[in-house]
């Protein structure tokens, strides 16, 4: 958790919002784990999730499983059959990470009203920023 002394809180890089939050750095990964988790029987082929998670690449996915691999969140399956077969699951300690990263989509599913309100929120101060921007370059021109 944070420090805190008399006058500041502080968020070191080693606290665990920040190392959690680094989990999410691809925006792509907690759908990817949330599909795993999801999944029925458990694995599913590169194919399959990218078919569940329209919009991403399969340059994106493949980096994505990947990295998520690569921390221990995913398991890789390769079989020894032509043409080849690979699967992923969760590993135990992905299901722990995919059970919080479900927490978060319930309050979504939980809040709609709030998450329309947060994007019409953004939407306007988009169209504030875009504003400005055309001002200051007619000012500049």
């Amino acid at each position: 958790m944070p420090k805190i002394d008399d006058t500041q809180l502080v968020f070191d890089a080693s606290c665990a919002p920040r190392r959690v939050m680094g989990l999410f750095t691809v925006k792509w990964v907690s759908l990817v784990l949330h599909a795993l988790d999801r999944w029925p029987g458990g694995r599913c082929r590169t194919g399959q999730l990218q078919r569940a998670l329209p919009g991403i690449s399969k340059k994106m996915l493949v980096q994505t499983l990947r990295d998520v691999e690569a921390r221990g969140l995913v398991a890789r399956h390769v079989h020894s059959v032509v043409p080849p077969k690979v699967e992923y699951e969760l590993t135990p300690l992905g299901k722990t990470f995919a059970q919080a990263v479900e927490m978060l989509y319930r309050w979504g599913a939980d809040h709609q009203e709030a998450l329309d309100e947060l994007e019409a929120n953004m939407a306007v101060v988009q169209t504030v920023l875009e504003s400005s921007s055309a001002e200051r370059t007619l000012e500049d021109g």
